[in-house]
């Protein structure tokens, strides 16, 4: 069985990888793996965030892959470090009504089972010393971050040592069970996967409404370092009704996010993008102007339709999805994996990815209008 997974981000490094530790032959094609989306991400992994207080269906996606992340990243640790850390996550509140989010994420965080320690402001100084004084805190400490380029990085060596192909050209068409090159070649497939982000609907040759249109949102990420690291564990601080995320990393790499910008296809970085994000970090981390520049990047979040993931079989027989994550593709990667694997072998369906068919009425009728 030859599976094409046309998109080398995350989602389609981790499909290849999952799908090759079960026996299948896999092509991956992208003319730049890992440089595009989970690229730039921060790569934070918290338990939930206020999108799944009232989706029922995405919240168990998302504990569904949050339960997996561990073994996920375990295993896939036999072959490269993956730049996990499984050290907390605090949300901390800079102001009355951020403390009453607090309340309502702590509430709903203890309906799930998830472990959680409020922190009083002096614990949180004592946690993150660089904060100016919050009025309070949450502690996940089960929760954590990867590092996406180290996580990318990691999964072309696995593919790569299980024997599957990187294919570095674009895909620009797909024929009767062969993807043809930017350079003409064709590479044959008994199964396609799709998860090429917000340029999946760009290739051609599929049916009209086959894959609905996959909009681009960016978002701009600054990245600092210092010696040693400013920050303990990563966190999201909560001020005037806006939450900013601070990934710190091991190396004294310190990762802030994000902008989100409805610009279609651009990906420039902008003077008033890294403006904001420092302006935002300097609220509550009164030193972070002496670090060291280290990058400012920008990427393109794919937001389907309905900005929930598209995840299945579409409407032409052996034609697959694994896109749309908008910004959890790095969060949702094991399971979207799983989920993905379990179609390509004619397995058993993983339940919790059941709802993001692509062929749900939302998509079909975004697809068919286009």
């Amino acid at each position: 069985m030859r599976t094409v997974v046309v998109g080398g981000g995350v989602i389609g490094l981790a499909v290849a990888w999952r799908a090759l530790r079960k026996g299948v032959a896999v092509t991956v094609i992208d003319p730049a793996p890992a440089s595009k989306a989970s690229h730039v991400s921060g790569g934070m992994l918290p338990p939930a965030n206020e999108q799944l207080f009232d989706q029922d269906d995405l919240r168990a996606l998302c504990l569904a892959s949050r339960s997996l992340y561990p073994s996920f990243i375990e295993e896939l640790e036999e072959f490269a470090p993956a730049g996990y850390r499984r050290d907390g996550v605090l949300d901390a509140a800079f102001d009355e009504d951020a403390l009453l989010s607090l309340d309502h994420m702590e509430s709903f965080l203890d309906g799930l089972g998830v472990r959680t320690q409020r922190l009083t402001p002096a614990e949180v100084g004592e946690l993150q010393p660089a904060f100016i004084p919050a009025l309070g805190g949450l502690l996940a400490p089960d929760d954590g971050a990867v590092d996406p380029r180290v996580l990318n990085a990691a999964l072309c060596t696995a593919v790569e040592a299980l024997g599957g192909t990187l294919v570095r050209r674009a895909a620009v068409r797909v024929n009767d069970h062969a993807v043809v090159l930017d350079n003409g070649d064709t590479v044959p497939f008994d199964r396609l996967v799709l998860a090429a982000g917000c340029w999946t609907h760009e290739i051609e040759g599929l049916p009209p409404g086959a894959v609905p249109e996959i909009r681009p949102v960016k978002g701009q990420l600054l990245r600092l370092h210092s010696d040693p690291p400013l920050l303990r564990v990563t966190a999201r601080a909560l001020i005037k009704g806006r939450s900013l995320y601070l990934v710190p990393r091991l190396d004294g790499e310190l990762v802030i996010g994000a902008t989100y910008e409805e610009r279609g296809y651009d990906e420039t970085v902008t003077a008033e993008g890294t403006h904001s994000l420092l302006g935002r970090a300097a609220e509550v981390m009164p030193g972070v102007g002496a670090l060291r520049f280290a990058e400012v990047s920008a990427g393109l979040r794919p937001g389907s339709p309905d900005d929930l993931p598209l995840i299945g079989p579409t409407a032409v027989p052996d034609v697959y999805l694994a896109s749309g994550h908008f910004r959890m593709g790095v969060q949702l990667a094991p399971v979207t994996a799983e989920a993905m694997v379990a179609h390509l072998t004619d397995a058993e369906p993983v339940a919790a990815a059941a709802p993001f068919t692509p062929l749900r009425p939302a998509v079909l009728a975004a697809a068919a209008a286009r």
